[in-house]
């Protein structure tokens, strides 16, 4: 029998005493203070021990045997028939990382929200809330948010695509698309070529569907498209600004990628996760634009406005198109309708265009002021003249620990290539993003991370 349960009593509550007693019980059985075939004491002692009157404990009973925690059995007394069985030792294994809350975030991957139009933004998501509800899923995306990908793509990458044939669709952005594109279109265990260092969230998402992923080497121009294994039935490429290390991927070996895709009958995925924010030149033509038959253009708003949306958009051949809406069909799944309701009142206000001029110049403007204090400190970056990260190479993997650690310990988050490899780590350095911070932080931040990266590069003509 146990006499030492906490049953506390407010006397000056609004609740009643029995209700507060029954309460108490309820709450000792669920946390397992209280097991199945536990005896209680009678409503008389417990009466005794709580200081009311034999009526209160009655009641409580009463209400906990009608409820079926408790039964009396005659001349036994009363004893708990209902409890969950205790909840295993918690196993610190299962807790989740420590995350880089707190600390100045300058790893590469990040919108510049910063860039918001506070105003514009409370228009496209009051003007989306006027939207009639939804009575069935549109598995190939809003039409309205189709048309709007449309022009987007038209104006700012130069892709002529069209909704009337079926080749634009909707996604949930650029990591999910892949994802999808791998379930629906090829089998399990096909072989997909990757970039080296590459896009890691990709790599999963390829993992997760079955693929076997390859690696393929970059160097300063991107993915080295002759170092591509015989045998893949598709290539993941970042080309407008290879991810991480930021190489534009040349017109000579974007025709030789499609050549080889048709040669062999490869299907191209073309990740163009930050295509729009570009400072120094006109874009190179899409690989979509070179091979449409071969190629699946992939986009995201992830990158020109914030993760919060989840929408992104796929332009695929007609058959590739077809593959995955069938497949959605058959999974039941389908973008969220609420992002792109909002990215298309952006789109047609012509909000996003403006936005998009925004970030463009801010974003020119933070990466003019990382690259001065780097150069400042005898550093080199490496990176195309775009996008929102650049890198900053380092002679071993212990200099680029070394480097992540004495930056967490100032308050920084700072992103090693390590992670952006998934086999052997063959390039080490640093991967500086400038939109996930503010302004603020950025200035009073780089500096101190070009002097610690100095520590460990060597000046151009020092022995090593």
């Amino acid at each position: 029998m146990n006499d030492d349960l906490p049953i506390i009593l407010d006397r000056a509550a609004v609740t009643p005493l029995a209700t507060q007693v029954a309460d108490a019980f309820r709450a000792a059985a669920t946390d397992g203070q209280l097991r199945a075939g536990d005896k209680l004491p009678s409503s008389r002692r417990l009466a005794d021990t709580l200081g009311v009157s034999r009526t209160v404990t009655s009641a409580a009973y009463d209400q906990l045997h009608a409820e079926g925690w408790i039964t009396g059995k005659h001349g036994a007394g009363t004893f708990i028939t209902t409890a969950p069985k205790p909840s295993p030792a918690h196993d610190v294994s299962y807790e989740l990382p420590v995350g880089d809350e707190g600390l100045i975030d300058l790893a590469p991957g990040a919108p510049c929200v910063a860039t918001i139009d506070k105003a514009a933004w409370r228009r496209a998501w009051r003007a989306a809330a006027d939207h009639p509800s939804m009575i069935r899923p549109q598995r190939a995306g809003l039409p309205d948010y189709r048309a709007a990908v449309v022009e987007h793509l038209l104006r700012h990458r130069g892709l002529a695509a069209g909704v009337d044939s079926g080749t634009v669709l909707t996604t949930a952005g650029t990591s999910s698309a892949t994802g999808e594109l791998a379930e629906a279109v090829l089998q399990p265990g096909d072989a997909v070529a990757m970039e080296e260092p590459g896009y890691r969230r990709s790599v999963g998402a390829l993992r997760a569907a079955g693929m076997t992923v390859v690696p393929v080497p970059v160097d300063a121009e991107g993915l080295c498209v002759d170092a591509i294994p015989q045998g893949v039935r598709a290539v993941y490429c970042t080309p407008a600004h290879q991810f991480p290390m930021g190489g534009r991927l040349p017109a000579a070996r974007r025709v030789e990628l499609v050549d080889r895709a048709r040669r062999d009958g490869i299907i191209v995925i073309e990740d163009d996760y930050d295509g729009e924010l570009r400072y120094d030149a006109a874009p190179l033509p899409l690989l979509a634009s070179i091979g449409p038959d071969v190629v699946v253009h992939l986009g995201t708003t992830s990158k020109i406005l914030t993760s919060a949306l989840g929408v992104g958009w796929m332009v695929a051949p007609a058959a590739v198109a077809h593959a995955v809406l069938e497949h959605r069909d058959r999974t039941g799944t389908r973008p969220s309708p609420a992002g792109q309701l909002v990215v298309r009142e952006l789109a047609t206000s012509g909000d996003l265009a403006r936005h998009l001029r925004r970030t463009r110049r801010e974003v020119s403007e933070r990466r003019e002021f990382l690259v001065e204090q780097c150069t400042a400190a005898g550093l080199s970056v490496v990176g195309d003249d775009a996008g929102a990260h650049v890198v900053v190479l380092l002679p071993s993997a212990e200099a680029e620990r070394a480097v992540v650690a004495a930056g967490r310990a100032a308050g920084i988050h700072l992103d090693g290539l390590k992670r952006h490899h998934f086999g052997p780590q063959s390039t080490f350095g640093i991967a500086l993003g400038y939109t996930a911070c503010s302004r603020a932080e950025l200035h009073d931040s780089i500096p101190k991370v070009a002097a610690l990266l100095a520590q460990f590069v060597p000046c151009p003509g020092t022995p090593t």
